[in-house]
């Protein structure tokens, strides 16, 4: 909401300085985002009056002008402009004056000097060149009465100020001048000046026939009908200079008007050429394959969603939002229809945007607008243009055709002096609360220190007990609200040992060489079919984009977006980690403290890798990252917890190179190389290798405790296994790792790394070779072979029994 505080000031003047209106206002609730002066500083520029034009005598588009600028002598000006002319009252900077800066920022002085060999004493100004306006249209054309040599600032009130205010969508009761003055005179006390007019009497019977078959649409339709007039008129100087102070560019007198009205009062209008209009008008729902052509130009398609007013042949108005193209106002009409309607705000909320465009309508209208007063504003907007386009023994005025049809019920809403006091924290009375809903012009009852309140008809924003809190605590003022720390018993807690935070292993990652990013968690449907599998993704009922949808229930399309971004600004070596949290779907049907029913939202972690191992150097060739990197990494994430990995089949990975990660016999993730297939979908000419585990598993680490150090030599000894090539690795690991639990007699086994594997000559085709090297060792002897044999031993037999493995010969 733009406005010029000289406005503000006509109809609440209090004594206070620009400075202090705006900080009150936004400490009232109304951020004051910009104030800024409506004209760039310049000086010695006055009102001055063309006598006589003769023609340059060395240049064709030049004129030598006699001007009169209040001095006591006419000063001789030499001026270009096309529309100069005898008598023209004008904007002339005496020598001496500054002006803005041009487009080198240096500020541009007049002095008096030749042109073409002719003395000019000054300069005859446009609005450009005291930018006032872009528009190159000449000189400032000013009305006959402006008075000679008066200072040009002062007569043309360029000392004012411009204030932008951004309003919550709460007080659509502020997106007018009044409704500012409003809030000003209830904060400050000063009297509030409504804008004074004239009622202009009915002079014709004429009545355009009216339906209002959509109640739930329009609640109150009001109009009339005025003959006779001249849309050729110009609009007021300060009119448009209301308009232009209040961003809205005048267009012609008719519009500007409307316009005009609709910031003064908050109220928007419509003006229909009469003369276009077939038969009556019908305010209804739109109907399917139904369009209209706007005032815009553009060509929307309407259906049942839509309200409309249509007349008996077609559409002429989008409900509440624009005019159509057929029935606007132009220079040539005569005879106009004059609208003025309350539309509920729930149909036409969402119409607008659904189309792309907003307007200042639409903006106000899905917000609330004054349902009580259609009447009184179409004698406001009917007093203006009959004094402003209004001809004389030909305007005609009909009388107000007003159809009250479905208004809403302003029910009390009670509030607690008790309940205000508590919410706000100061201990405020009876007669406090009491003065504030006066000033705030709130009718009210009062019983045992609650108060009801009945919401006036343009407030829109009273329904609940928080409602009205709000409100004292804005005009009791939030500056004088005391600021007082929270009184409660603090405790020093330590972490526990056994737990690491996320920052934790953000760090660790970051140690890894892995970039953090974040990303949104509404992503592409597409992505979770892709990458999870997931055919029934959570789905968002407002998505800020079309392809933010749906919630993720996993980070690998992020990851893979991210890499492709990079590869597109030519970055090659790619390293990237997310923890977050992914959107789940369970059984779960009541909401808990820190659970939804029927979903999980746990927080995961997950990274990829692409491009060359590191980045180019003499010290190492060069290579681009494998599976095996990833899980080194991995691993190295979740030590000294040793992790499993079991064979999966991922509809995002690589058949052959991924895997299940395993913590204690759990699966809280996933490993593995990108799927072919996606690869070339999503345009990757190399592979990335990528994991995603849940951070509760990462999180929990085991407590250090003391092992004793052995002080005596470990034994080595390779262990060579034929088994099936179904058998992998893993299950033969795993075989090892419960022999050590139930056999006391290989307890002396540390550690077992697989050190090689053979497939070939010697075996059959359905078999292969694992070559194990275990290390043995005890705490308290030295081993003898007896005992290494023992344990060996009994590791094959182990294996045998549970895998039909056999030492190699």
């Amino acid at each position: 909401m733009q406005f010029s505080e000289s406005w503000l000031r006509t109809m609440v003047d209090p004594n206070m300085t620009s400075d202090e209106l705006a900080h009150m206002l936004t400490m009232s609730g109304l951020e004051v985002e910009e104030v800024e002066p409506v004209a760039p500083p310049f000086s010695n520029v006055v009102v001055a009056e063309v006598r006589e034009i003769a023609k340059h005598p060395n240049a064709d588009r030049l004129n030598v002008c006699q001007v009169d600028a209040g001095t006591g002598t006419l000063l001789n000006i030499v001026c270009g402009a096309p529309n100069v002319r005898a008598g023209m009252k004008v904007v002339c900077a005496l020598a001496g004056a500054v002006l803005p800066p041009g487009e080198d920022g240096k500020p541009f002085e007049i002095k008096v000097g030749a042109l073409r060999g002719v003395e000019s004493q000054g300069m005859l100004c446009s609005a450009k060149e005291l930018k006032l306006s872009d528009e190159q249209g000449g000189l400032m054309d000013l009305p006959s009465d402006a008075p000679i040599g008066q200072n040009f600032r002062d007569y043309y009130q360029l000392n004012d100020l411009k204030f932008t205010i951004k309003l919550t969508p709460n007080k659509a009761d502020c997106l007018s001048v009044l409704g500012v003055a409003r809030e000003v005179s209830a904060l400050t006390g000063t009297p509030l000046r409504m804008p004074t007019y004239q009622a202009v009497a009915a002079t014709i019977a004429d009545v355009l026939p009216v339906t209002v078959s959509a109640p739930d649409l329009c609640g109150r339709f009001s109009g009339r009908i005025i003959r006779g007039l001249n849309a050729k008129a110009s609009t007021p100087d300060w009119m448009k200079q209301r308009l232009e102070r209040s961003g809205q560019r005048p267009i012609s007198a008719l519009v500007d008007i409307s316009n005009y009205v609709m910031l003064e009062l908050g109220r928007p209008t419509h003006v229909f050429d009469l003369g276009k209009i077939h038969g009556g008008l019908n305010v209804r729902w739109g109907k399917k394959d139904e369009s209209l052509k706007l005032l815009n130009g553009n060509t929307v398609a309407v259906d049942e969603w839509i309200g409309v007013i249509a007349d008996d042949q077609q559409i002429e108005s989008l409900a509440g939002i624009m005019g159509g193209d057929a029935t606007a106002v132009s220079l040539d009409t005569q005879d106009i229809y004059l609208e003025a309607a309350f539309w509920y705000p729930n149909a036409i909320q969402g119409r607008a945007r659904r189309f792309n465009f907003s307007t200042d309508a639409a903006h106000r209208f899905e917000r609330g607008v004054d349902f009580a007063t259609t009447v009184e504003h179409i004698e406001r907007i009917t007093a203006l243009i009959v004094e402003i386009c209004g001809q004389k023994d030909k305007t005609a005025v009909g009388p107000i055709d007003d159809h009250i049809v479905n208004l809403p019920k302003r029910d009390p809403v009670s509030v607690r002096t008790a309940r205000a006091v508590k919410v706000i924290g100061v201990p405020l009375t009876d007669a406090q609360i009491a003065d504030i809903f006066t000033r705030l012009a709130l009718p009210f009852t009062q019983k045992d220190s609650v108060f009801s309140v009945t919401p006036p008809s343009y407030r829109f924003d009273i329904e609940i007990e928080e409602d009205l809190i709000e409100e004292i605590a804005r005009v009791y003022g939030f500056e004088n609200i005391p600021a007082l720390p929270p009184v409660a018993t603090n405790a020093i807690r330590i972490r526990p040992e056994n737990t690491r935070s996320l920052f934790t292993i953000r760090r660790q990652l970051a140690d890894a060489d892995y970039q953090e990013v974040v990303n949104f968690s509404f992503v592409e449907q597409a992505w979770e079919a892709d990458f999870a599998g997931n055919s029934n993704p959570i789905k968002l009922l407002n998505p800020i984009a079309s392809q933010m949808s749906v919630m993720r229930s996993s980070m690998i399309g992020n990851l893979i977006a991210n890499v492709r971004y990079n590869l597109n600004r030519k970055v090659s070596r790619i390293r990237l980690f997310e923890i977050g949290a992914v959107y789940l779907r369970n059984n779960i049907d009541q909401d808990g403290p820190l659970s939804v029913a029927g979903y999980d939202q746990p927080k995961h972690a997950a990274a990829i890798a692409y491009g060359p191992i590191v980045e180019e150097q003499w010290g190492m060739d060069s290579r681009n990252v494998d599976y095996f990197d990833v899980k080194a990494d991995l691993e190295a994430l979740f030590a000294p917890k040793m992790l499993t990995f079991a064979k999966v089949e991922h509809p995002a990975l690589h058949p052959g190179r991924s895997a299940n990660v395993l913590l204690d016999g759990k699966v809280i993730g996933f490993i593995g190389e990108l799927h072919p297939r996606l690869q070339q979908k999503y345009d990757l000419p190399l592979a990335p290798v990528l994991f995603e585990v849940e951070t509760s598993s990462l999180q929990q680490v085991s407590v250090p405790s003391y092992k004793e150090i052995s002080k005596f030599p470990a034994v080595t000894r390779d262990l060579a296994l034929v088994v099936k090539n179904t058998v992998s690795m893993q299950d033969l690991m795993d075989v090892f790792v419960a022999e050590k639990k139930i056999n006391p007699i290989c307890n002396i086994l540390q550690v077992v790394v697989l050190f090689d594997e053979y497939r070939g000559k010697g075996l059959e085709s359905d078999e292969k070779s694992l070559a194990f090297r275990c290390t043995l060792q005890d705490t308290q002897l030295t081993l003898q072979d007896d005992l290494v044999d023992a344990a060996m031993a009994a590791l094959i037999v182990a294996a045998g029994a549970k895998h039909g493995a056999k030492l190699r010969a």
